[in-house]
């Protein structure tokens, strides 16, 4: 049982350098890796080399784990997923526009409570293999229902699968997809957390003003201040982020709560 989640560990590793790798060679558009953890937090030259030293750790802890049972690696993957679950709660405070980059460009959605439930729930698997008496490779070849149940976990936490379908299905990226309608945009808005902590404050329930940025949809709104609301709702996924921002009647950003989403 302790040696259940290695596999899982060991190919969320793999999987994750490999994505990044590719994401880093691939070039992609220019400033995407700025959207990316941890080249967020990094300045713009150093982004690609800050992806690329994620995925080489990884290599490291994937290779460890399952080769041998040191518990330098066991340690280590603990270390490695708990800093990915600080850097997610970062990300979501400080850069909320920004993906978690977990497999690299795929993760490139606004993080979530599913990724920051990931890199926890994948925290508490390297805990418990800590104490596994055997290698990552003897315990691939003696699959059991505990790595069954993780592997399902794991994927209803991992808003990627959604990203790959979209993409299988349309071939495009999202900035470029038709998105859903206005209507269907505002009712996931009202449905949302963010508008039920902020709908009192709104002088009206309809919005003054309705556009689309790249992979988002706004909706700016009237405070009893006579100030804009502007809440700005992502457009891919069945529970898309949304971020809420107040702009002075002056025309000074005054943000209450989030960073500007989009440039």
């Amino acid at each position: 049982m302790l040696e259940s989640q290695l596999p899982l560990l060991i190919v969320m590793l793999l999987l994750g350098m490999a994505a990044k790798v590719f994401t880093v060679g691939s070039g992609g558009e220019p400033g995407a890796l700025s959207k990316l953890g941890p080249a967020v937090l990094v300045p713009g030259r150093w982004q690609g080399p800050a992806l690329l030293g994620c995925a080489a750790g990884e290599l490291v802890l994937a290779v460890g784990l399952l080769l041998t049972t040191y518990p330098l690696f066991r340690y280590g993957t603990i270390a490695f997923f708990a800093l990915s679950t600080y850097v997610l709660l970062e990300l979501r405070r400080r850069r909320p526009d920004a993906g978690c980059g977990c497999f690299g460009e795929v993760s490139s959605a606004p993080v979530g409570l599913r990724s920051i439930g990931r890199t926890v729930v994948l925290t508490g698997m390297a805990v418990v293999s800590v104490w596994a008496p055997v290698p990552g490779w003897e315990a691939a070849i003696r699959p059991s229902w505990w790595l069954a149940a993780g592997l399902v976990l794991l994927a209803a936490l991992s808003p990627e699968i959604e990203e790959l379908i979209d993409r299988l299905r349309y071939r495009a990226p999202c900035e470029q997809r038709p998105g859903p309608a206005e209507s269907v945009t505002l009712a996931r808005l009202r449905s949302s957390g963010t508008w039920r902590a902020h709908r009192g404050e709104l002088a009206e329930a309809e919005p003054y003003d309705s556009w689309r940025e790249l992979c988002w949809r706004f909706f700016a709104f009237r405070n009893h201040d006579e100030d804009d609301v502007v809440f700005a709702v992502y457009l891919s996924g069945r529970r898309p982020a949304v971020r809420m921002a107040v702009v002075g009647a002056e025309g000074s950003g005054s943000l209450q709560e989030y960073t500007p989403v989009s440039a």
